[in-house]
């Protein structure tokens, strides 16, 4: 399919667009729908979003509340039941993740991080940027090793 073969669906059609300013038999002849002068009424007119007429705004009459980290991590998160989607014996690795779909690239941006819930009965090498103690006792008792990358 091309965009040239683009239809609207069966019975629904295009509406028409409102032709302004063509005479007064139009219902939206002289001044266009936007009625006698003032601020609407004019080239550029009308107010940003957020203006209240001069009232203090709402975003500016609440308390603003904390700070946000510049330093924060970024990790993605990945729990133990997840890696049980591979093979036995498989090493696991940030890109492999990615590539199987199980995380997103975007979330990832400072590591990975694997999570301890969940079960894993499988013999896992795990290639991650950090490991919760509880994610790391369960890939080694299950027979694997945990790596910090």
């Amino acid at each position: 399919m091309k965009l040239h073969d683009l239809r609207p669906a069966e019975g629904g059609g295009v509406k028409a667009r409102k032709r302004v300013g063509r005479g007064i038999g139009s219902g939206t002849g002289k001044t266009s729908g936007k009625g006698h002068k003032g601020q609407n009424a004019r080239s550029g007119g009308g107010v940003r979003p957020g203006f209240e007429g001069g009232q203090m705004p709402l975003f500016r009459r609440l308390p603003k509340r904390g700070f946000t980290n510049v330093f924060k991590k970024e990790y993605a998160l990945v729990n133990v039941s997840v890696l049980e989607n591979f093979e036995n014996g498989a090493e696991v690795t940030p890109e492999i993740l990615i590539n199987s779909g199980l995380i997103k690239e975007a979330k990832a941006k400072d590591g990975v991080r694997i999570l301890g819930d969940g079960e894993l009965t499988k013999k896992l090498t795990v290639k991650a940027h950090h490991f919760s103690k509880a994610a790391a006792e369960k890939i080694e008792a299950a027979g694997g090793k945990a790596e910090v990358i």
